[in-house]
């Protein structure tokens, strides 16, 4: 039997728990995503090389996957271009299913292998491109007949699944594992599992972000101007890496059409 539906021995008797008891095995058990996501770090920062190589190619990365794993996946990439101002198209997550599948639960479309594929290969996919396919058992068709046609088209692979043995983490360029073990409600992989995948995709995104020049220090250098509060945040990213004031450093960006890279450079004349 998977791990990740293994029933377990914390909290057999959590239905009988008072509240308090029951938050503080959930959390003392979501400690443990960390750690699974810790023993991992060294493939992790495999797959971030590889992105980062990719998208300094002009490549792009992809994430599919079904129910859980599948919104986990397009959460990441919907917040790429707002946090690092770079194009819908070069970070995408795919759901089985299709996006009506972010609200309402399809169960069966993991099963489906051929929809893995055709909806991958909308997107033409090249040997500059990275696939993230995501499971926390390791198993959907969905996900394995997907990321089979990105490697016929010579693109990389990653795995992300909580099942070390499974047939993802065999197919998989690259595995990343992280054990989470069995969840506190037997099978319920959005608590454990889900938390460790959306820590690993964090992480993929960010650092190759980074890599690739699109953070300078801690500050989101690229960021676009599409609400006050980004507005502002930007305001302070100039003022901080100038050490000019509020009013300065709104002139500048005006003046740059609020992009900060053209407004440092501004002073920098």
């Amino acid at each position: 039997m998977l791990k990740t539906e293994m029933r377990n021995p914390k909290t057999t008797h959590i239905d009988k728990m008072d509240t308090l008891s029951m938050l503080k095995i959930i959390n003392e058990e979501n400690m443990n995503s960390v750690k699974a996501v810790e023993a991992e770090l060294e493939n992790i920062a495999k797959a971030v090389d590889i992105i980062s190589n990719r998208f300094a190619k002009g490549g792009r990365l992809f994430y599919i996957g079904a129910g859980t794993s599948g919104r986990i996946g397009v959460l990441d990439a919907s917040e790429c271009p707002p946090t690092y101002g770079v194009s819908d198209n070069m970070v995408i997550g795919i759901i089985a299913g299709g996006d009506k599948c972010l609200r309402s639960a399809s169960e069966n479309a993991e099963d489906i292998g051929e929809c893995g594929v055709e909806d991958l290969a909308k997107y033409n996919i090249t040997a500059n491109d990275v696939v993230v396919g995501i499971s926390v058992a390791g198993g959907a068709q969905y996900v394995l007949a997907a990321l089979d046609y990105a490697k016929n088209q010579g693109a990389i692979t990653v795995g992300l699944t909580s099942n070390g043995g499974s047939l993802l983490a065999q197919q998989s360029d690259i595995a990343i594992c992280p054990d989470t073990g069995a969840e506190v409600i037997t099978g319920s992989s959005r608590m454990k599992g889900g938390n460790a995948q959306k820590f690993v995709l964090n992480m993929l995104s960010t650092c190759a972000m980074i890599k690739n020049g699109y953070v300078y220090e801690n500050l989101m250098i690229n960021l676009r101007p599409s609400n006050i509060k980004l507005k502002n945040r930007m305001v302070r990213i100039v003022q901080d890496i100038l050490g000019c004031d509020e009013i300065l450093a709104e002139q500048l960006l005006n003046e740059s059409e609020w992009d900060i890279k053209k407004a440092l450079k501004q002073i920098k004349k």
